[in-house]
């Protein structure tokens, strides 16, 4: 039996299954989770917490539905130091440390890809290269940062 993909989710993938202002990265996301028993997803605390900072009572609500169903990962020690070497040395803007704390959490716990619709701090060549240099220097293995629909 084939391995299934350890697939790390950032809050940005969850919200985009219920954002009309963006049909194709609805379209695109709704399909990937269609098909998301092909693979072993997760989220984290930090996923938790900016759900429960939506301010729509409502989509916040169904937000909370899609996470319960997903495994979470912890916020721990390791995970805080790794984030503070990508805002260190440039992947993520320290003004957007959660978004570190996402790369982080799917590198401690050995994902094999993260998926995001951030593309101003996550899905960019940038991020990817800083990330890149600095698990290696560190010795974790390399993770792919893409979008759910470099998946389908």
């Amino acid at each position: 039996m084939k391995r299934k993909l350890k697939t790390y989710l950032d809050t940005s993938v969850i919200s985009a299954l219920f954002d009309a202002r963006n049909p194709e990265r609805k379209s695109l996301t709704e399909s990937f989770f269609e098909q998301i028993e092909s693979f072993d997803p997760f989220i984290s605390e930090i996923t938790v917490a900016e759900i429960e900072r939506t301010p729509d009572p409502t989509l916040r609500s169904n937000m909370k539905e899609v996470a319960l169903q997903l495994t979470m990962l912890p916020l721990t020690d390791d995970v805080k130091r790794l984030a503070d070497e990508y805002v260190r040395y440039g992947a993520v803007p320290e003004s957007h440390l959660e978004d570190a704390y996402h790369i982080a959490v799917a590198v401690i716990n050995e994902m094999d890809c993260i998926l995001s619709w951030n593309f101003r701090h996550i899905v960019r060549l940038k991020t990817r290269d800083i990330v890149k240099m600095v698990n290696t220097v560190n010795a974790f293995r390399h993770i792919e940062i893409t979008t759910p629909a470099e998946l389908l």
